[in-house]
């Protein structure tokens, strides 16, 4: 059944092809009711339900809730999609009363509420779940801030590098990517209920109250940018999640290559590597290069967004629908990778005699230029210098010239990269949104 079906029939095959996938509305169903409880209170402000009607109204509507978040909900066979079945619900259960939700409401400003809620609560997941890797990578970078090992350009030994800074690296990378995440946030957290169809509505409403009662920073004031914000947000949250697989991907490429016998910067623990039917000596690290591969995949999201929403007209398509088969599964499968790449580098091993081997005798021999600079030489004599040792023969060897500039190995700076996490995780209002959400269901 749908909504507008009393007044207007299609064929059963337009109806089929056009129906959304349930499986994605059902994951937007807490986020539909909170909306709707949103939206009785501001009726009831507003004179258009009595408070009688809006006391019996919501406590349906919050036995509902409790129900999709202790069992989840399917929407039977006939029923359109998340906003059918609420607003059904309510009339299967007070009748004529149920029928008064919808009162100055589309279904297009509700999706658009809907999936801007879903997005910002997804968010506060992806940001915890980075702050658990951001956590495990600056421990080890800590826990190896003075091990060696060589730094490469071109895929050719360069510089001495270590592990501290390595790791660190890919932490502070992290935070970085947190700014991504806070824009896709911002975006999301403006309040489009109220806009209707594109072009408001005939009721006097307060929109001001429904933006404070769903804890949003502010609302897209004109009824007709609301709309024009669809596929926006959706393809903020992609390039959050692309900015963070970027990182991820290139991390976990470097694990494959450092597992590898060629480098033997890492080694892996036999209980998360996979062996050969062949050959009994291998450790594959397939757990890294799946990671790899689905992090890359995540990286073409973006580009789906952004095909959904080329060429359409100001005013809502039902291209829009489609945002939902890309982003959804997209944030899924971060958040998956996300915890499966904290667990895996738990079970990392660093080669701490790395740089005992001769192939890795030259990488110091910018350390000797500073040494030859110190006792008095230009650096282009001191640079000839050490070159001419190094054809020789000769050990550049000096382990004792780190630079101690900023972010250098020498000067890590592992408390301000901390420090610059703290920072972007303090942006997000989450305890102020979860707040407004646990207020809506009260009794």
């Amino acid at each position: 059944m749908t909504l507008w079906k009393e007044h207007h029939s299609s064929e059963e095959w337009v109806e089929n092809y056009t129906t959304p996938d349930k499986a994605f509305d059902q994951m937007m169903a807490p986020f539909d009711i909170l909306g709707s409880i949103a939206h009785l209170t501001m009726l009831r402000k507003c004179h258009y339900v009595s408070n009688k009607e809006f006391d019996t109204m919501k406590g349906e509507l919050i036995k509902l809730y409790r129900v999709t978040m202790d069992e989840g909900i399917q929407i039977p066979e006939g029923i359109e999609d998340i906003h059918s079945y609420v607003e059904l619900y309510l009339t299967d259960k007070l009748g004529k009363m149920g029928k008064r939700l919808h009162t100055a409401r589309s279904r297009n400003d509700q999706v658009l509420l809907d999936i801007k809620l879903y997005i910002r609560n997804e968010i506060e997941e992806v940001v915890e779940q980075t702050g658990a890797l951001f956590q495990k990578l600056m421990e080890l970078a800590r826990q190896y801030e003075h091990t060696f090992m060589p730094g490469y350009t071109h895929g050719q030994i360069a510089m001495p590098s270590t592990f501290g800074l390595w790791f660190s690296a890919y932490g502070e990378q992290l935070a970085e990517d947190l700014i991504e995440v806070h824009s896709a946030f911002q975006l999301a957290n403006m309040n489009p209920l109220g806009s209707g169809a594109g072009y408001g509505t005939t009721f006097d409403i307060d929109r001001e109250l429904t933006t404070s009662l769903l804890g949003f920073d502010s609302m897209h004031f004109n009824v007709i940018g609301a709309q024009l914000a669809r596929g926006k947000t959706e393809i903020l949250m992609a390039q959050a999640l692309a900015a963070i697989s970027t990182t991820l991907s290139r991390l976990a490429n470097d694990c494959c290559l450092f597992l590898g016998q060629n480098f033997k910067f890492l080694s892996l623990d036999h209980r998360i590597a996979t062996g050969s039917s062949i050959m009994p000596h291998k450790k594959n690290p397939d757990v890294f290069e799946l990671l790899r591969a689905n992090l890359n995949r995540l990286k073409a999201v973006p580009g789906e967004m952004y095909m959904y929403t080329t060429n359409l007209n100001t005013g809502y398509s039902r291209d829009f629908q489609l945002t939902k088969q890309s982003l959804f599964p997209a944030i899924e499968v971060l958040k998956e990778n996300l915890n499966t790449f904290t667990r895996a580098m738990g079970h990392v091993r660093v080669n701490e005699e790395l740089m005992e081997d001769a192939r890795y005798r030259d990488v110091f021999s910018v350390n000797r230029i500073r040494h030859y600079t110190d006792q008095g030489l230009p650096f282009r004599e001191a640079y000839h210098k050490v070159a001419a040792e190094l054809k020789e023969g000769k050990n550049a060897t000096d382990h004792n010239m780190a630079s101690k500039t900023i972010g250098h190995i020498g000067n890590m700076c592992f408390e301000a990269i901390e420090n610059k996490y703290d920072h972007h995780r303090r942006r997000f209002p989450f305890n102020h949104v979860r707040s407004c959400m646990e207020e809506l269901i009260e009794a």
